[in-house]
């Protein structure tokens, strides 16, 4: 590729970028496959064995589920760890959850029911249930997750004899499968989220666990204040509070949890905007801590999330140029003739494939019947990487120029079309 022009540069910096992480992410994930996931060859639903396991809660916060919550619940206490309770707060719903959840306190035990009169937030509701629960160990689902039975005994193996671990993230699979958006999803999270956890924990440092499924320890939790009342995604803020405080996060990929996911282009953009106002806050808020030696762990995760947004900005300056060049003459160092792909086009779409059949390799064995989701994966950079650049785009000028902080609130997402696990 000759670079003559900043034309060239951007075009260059936009195919190169991609490439090399994505190279990254398939070496990263294929070493941590066969060093540290082997698991002594154990399948999912074969999980070490814990002496003595201490309790931990399952804290379930709750707003509006009251079509999911029920199922939810029930799966939870087919748990077959050995000593847990689950802790259900309700954020002020302005449906019928309450009444469902003090049903279900009859039903359940080892059920714990908290009202909040006003809806808080996620992260506040969290931080009651973590107040509430007597353990050390807390396990964190959404209130539409159906957790597999093992998911807590194989995460809790790592808080055993690692005292400096203070959070576990779990492997979300994607429940809803019937349109395009819910098939590439499927994809998405082996090939990309997945992949990227790996190798992420191969170089020292997560960037965000799933707030969909994770366990922490409490005392860890303390120290950093919990999670961020102010946020607009929790997961990503209490992530990089921990790590910044030398905490340790791992990834297991044998704690399954099944979930849902948007199904529409207007709830995937309102859930990827969401994220991608998380991340550009945390490297606002955390990215000037992080200049000194000791934080050193962090700077490969925070370099990525840079690069990323830089690739982003500069995505959309090609598609300005290319199409300001359509009605007017630019000068020649800011042209861009055309969007077609060349030969480069067709090695970065080729890569692309060869880590969606990676990541399916290593995921096969989690879930069956991966492979027939794999030539849908041809639509993913039409679907999804457009989506992620504008959200970026959106997220990081709204979150340098907001007047006050956000409040943390939430709406119910959409959940796409619903199938049966």
């Amino acid at each position: 590729m000759n670079l003559n022009t900043i034309a060239d540069y951007c075009l260059a910096y936009a195919y190169y970028y991609p490439l090399f992480m994505s190279y990254l992410w398939m070496c990263g994930g294929l070493y941590y496959r066969f060093h540290w996931e082997d698991s002594g060859g154990r399948k999912v639903d074969d999980p070490p064995a814990i002496a003595d396991a201490p309790p931990v809660s399952i804290l379930i916060p709750c707003y509006n589920e009251s079509e999911q919550l029920e199922e939810t619940i029930r799966y939870v206490f087919e748990q077959q760890y050995a000593d847990y309770d689950v802790i259900a707060v309700n954020d002020g719903s302005s449906d019928n959850t309450g009444e469902i959840l003090d049903e279900l306190q009859q039903q359940y035990p080892k059920l714990r029911v908290v009202h909040l009169k006003h809806n808080r937030g996620k992260a506040v509701a969290l931080k009651i249930a973590a107040m509430v629960s007597k353990s050390e160990f807390l396990v964190c689902i959404d209130s539409d997750a159906i957790l597999e039975p093992t998911a807590v005994s194989w995460m809790m193996r790592h808080f055993i004899g690692s005292p400096r671990v203070a959070a576990v993230t779990g492997n979300p699979r994607i429940r809803n499968r019937s349109s395009l958006l819910g098939k590439i999803q499927v994809g998405e999270f082996s090939s990309i989220i997945g992949l990227i956890k790996r190798a992420q924990r191969i170089y020292g440092r997560i960037f965000t666990v799933s707030g969909v499924v994770v366990a922490f320890r409490k005392s860890a939790l303390q120290r950093v204040g919990y999670w961020g009342m102010h946020t607009a995604t929790d997961d990503i803020d209490i992530s990089w509070k921990l790590q910044i405080d030398h905490w340790d996060i791992r990834y297991e990929p044998n704690a399954l949890c099944w979930i849902l996911m948007p199904e529409t282009y207007g709830g995937l953009w309102a859930q990827r905007l969401r994220w991608a106002q998380g991340g550009v806050e945390a490297a606002l808020t955390y990215g000037g801590s992080l200049l000194s030696w000791r934080k050193r762990r962090m700077w490969m995760v925070l370099a990525e999330y840079l690069f990323s947004i830089v690739w982003s900005y500069i995505v959309a300056i090609i598609l300005c140029l290319w199409l300001i060049g359509k009605f007017v003459t630019l000068p020649e160092q800011y042209m861009v003739p055309s969007l077609v792909p060349g030969w480069n086009g067709v090695v970065l779409a080729m890569t692309c494939l060869l880590q969606f059949m990676v990541s399916l390799l290593i995921d096969s064995r989690y879930e069956k019947g991966l492979w027939k989701y794999f030539f849908w994966m041809v639509w993913y950079p039409l679907a999804y990487w457009m989506i992620n650049t504008l959200t970026i785009i959106v997220a990081a000028p709204k979150v340098l120029f907001r007047s006050s902080d956000p409040t943390g609130r939430w709406e119910s997402p959409d959940r796409g079309v619903r199938d049966e696990k």
